[in-house]
């Protein structure tokens, strides 16, 4: 049997956006966390400014999109300590959402699962299932798992 210092968490990665359906994954993976001694880690990406006429503009605006997406995992950090009872691993990236996350996916042996939740609107699950279920399916190294976005909090509770 393992020591205590030798167990491994399991890690639960939710990708922070603005979509609705984000808190579906988000309250899963705190569930999960909870009843199996886990851990949430959350990513939010923070895209390339779409203007980039003048750079001062673009650096600026980039700036700002930072700290909001921190703001916003740290106002998150707090919800998970509240159902899952530990303290979140909190990422932010620049860049493509994609690209970031499998890139933190190779730098972070310790996630072990990625939760993400599927859209419920006519166009789809949303980009980044339609690329970790295509094009990047071959890439991950770890189990991925799609909540229903339309889901209450009850029905998530009741399959986690």
């Amino acid at each position: 049997m393992p020591a205590a210092s030798d167990t491994i968490l399991r890690t639960f990665l939710v990708v922070v956006d603005e979509t609705e359906e984000m808190r579906s994954a988000l309250r899963y993976a705190c569930q999960r966390a909870r009843h199996t001694g886990g851990q949430v880690a959350l990513l939010h990406v923070v895209p390339p400014p779409e203007f980039q006429h003048f750079a001062g503009v673009g650096r600026r605006m980039q700036e700002e999109a930072r700290q909001a997406a921190e703001e916003r995992l740290t106002a998150l950090a707090g919800e998970v300590y509240d159902i899952s009872g530990h303290t979140a691993a909190l990422y932010v990236r620049d860049g493509k959402a994609a690209d970031e996350l499998m890139a933190l996916l190779d730098e972070e042996p310790s996630i072990t699962v990625l939760v993400l939740a599927a859209g419920t609107g006519p166009d789809g699950p949303g980009p980044l299932i339609s690329a970790l279920t295509g094009r990047l399916s071959s890439r991950l190294r770890l189990p991925l798992t799609i909540v229903p976005g339309g889901l209450s909090d009850g029905e998530i509770d009741a399959v986690s």
